[in-house]
């Protein structure tokens, strides 16, 4: 029978528990993706993951009875993840302004990090740019005018549980509070490495019945949390279920997991994910340093996939703020086939003063970005209002007015030119 030209291809869900609501550290998550575990090591011979020798050598003097079987497998990523400052001071010296593990504040500040990222990380200096963005520090104790726990007034914007719907068309879906590593400066420090997360089939529904409901939503930018470190089968029913929404055009994931776990972008996760077309990731990438061999390789098998990548830089002091850092990364980027996308102001979270920039250094970098490299290294820099404004793209000053019917325009060297402004 021939599908009529507007007939929603059915796609059918796979079926998991309702109850299962618990974040990725607990024993509910370990037992049901165990078996995945067993799928994965049958394929194991198909789908050997590159490990790079800085990698190599950290597993070996730190995890000398585990094995590269192990280091590959992203849920011993996860088991094995630092989550107290004392587990953070094995692998690393702390400096006097890093929390310390006997200090009064020590147990007080979320952490987690993959035991692959930390590979990546200098032992001994604390201002490794990649260290200064996943090390807690005292300075998040200080709270400056601006700061709010919710900056960008998303729960002023939440119609139903986990879901912001800001713009006219698209919609934010949070279905997880859980990261596999916590970035310092994170805009959800509110609800991300909290004890309870929106993982489950009865935390999902009110959202899920929401979009279903509003026609006018046809973009559904799945985030959290890292919606990448739930197991496949919540990821495919999530998916099936939008996918199956008819007014539904696009699904994008948002996500830092390629950079922090690459483990877990799996030939399993990938041949799934493609089933689910036009679907789109927006990878959170910081510096050129977390663009390893083991990130080439899951880009490399996302790209395959027909997966559009695009990538979301925030702004950080002292991390990747200047120009050639900037430019190294973009290009970077561009190598493993991620596109830069946005390049973000950091959001005034509460404790993140130390993180954030003047506009006008974002615009200096942007400056330096436009006419010396290619338009696809250059990102799109925004400011994320504050109070729910929405994103709100920033330019060099290119445009000089209008003089007798002619535009006055400034190019990238500074040189002026005139366009003429008529029109017939």
């Amino acid at each position: 029978m021939e599908k009529a030209p507007n007939e929603k291809l059915s796609i059918s869900h796979p079926e998991i528990s309702s109850e299962d609501e618990e974040p990725p550290s607990k024993t509910n998550f370990i037992d049901e993706a165990s078996f995945l575990d067993e799928y994965l090591k049958s394929r194991s011979d198909r789908d050997k993951n590159t490990i790079s020798e800085r990698s190599l050598n950290f597993l070996q003097t730190f995890f000398p009875e585990s094995t590269v079987k192990d280091w590959n497998n992203w849920h011993w990523q996860i088991k094995n993840s630092a989550r107290s400052i004392e587990q953070l001071a094995r692998y690393l010296h702390l400096s006097d302004n890093e929390v310390k593990p006997d200090g009064p504040n020590s147990q007080s500040l979320p952490l987690r990090i993959s035991p692959y990222y930390i590979s990546l990380l200098d032992r001994e200096n604390p201002e490794h740019p990649l260290r200064k963005s996943v090390v807690p520090v005292f300075d998040e104790f200080l709270v400056h005018p601006g700061e709010s726990a919710d900056p960008l007034s998303e729960e002023n914007d939440s119609p139903v549980p986990n879901i912001v719907h800001r713009y006219p068309d698209r919609v934010l879906f949070l279905v997880t509070g859980f990261c596999s590593t916590y970035c310092r400066y994170c805009t959800r420090t509110r609800m991300v490495a909290k004890n309870k997360c929106h993982i489950g089939l009865k935390a999902w529904e009110p959202g899920l019945q929401y979009i279903e409901q509003h026609h006018e939503v046809r973009d559904v930018l799945i985030s959290g949390g890292d919606p990448l470190t739930m197991p496949d089968l919540h990821i495919e029913y999530l998916l099936s279920r939008l996918r199956n929404i008819p007014h539904v055009e696009i699904i994008r994931i948002g996500t830092k997991v390629p950079v922090v776990l690459p483990q877990r972008i799996t030939r399993p996760l990938v041949n799934m994910l493609k089933k689910y077309h036009p679907l789109y990731l927006s990878i959170h990438f910081t510096h050129a340093d977390e663009i390893t061999p083991e990130v080439k390789e899951a880009c490399e098998k996302l790209a395959n996939a027909g997966i559009p990548m695009g990538s979301q830089t925030v702004l950080l002091k002292g991390i990747n703020d200047s120009v050639p850092v900037m430019k190294n990364l973009m290009h970077a980027l561009l190598k493993v086939r991620v596109r830069p996308y946005y390049l973000y102001q950091c959001d005034p979270v509460v404790g993140s003063g130390h993180f954030r920039t003047t506009i006008e250094k974002g615009l200096e970098i942007m400056r330096g970005l436009r006419g010396y490299t290619s338009g696809y290294a250059v990102p799109t820099y925004v400011v994320d209002a504050p109070g729910g404004g929405g994103k709100i793209p920033l330019l060099p000053d290119y445009f000089e007015g209008c003089e007798d019917g002619y535009v006055l325009l400034k190019n990238y060297e500074g040189k002026d030119f005139r366009y003429p402004n008529f029109s017939t």
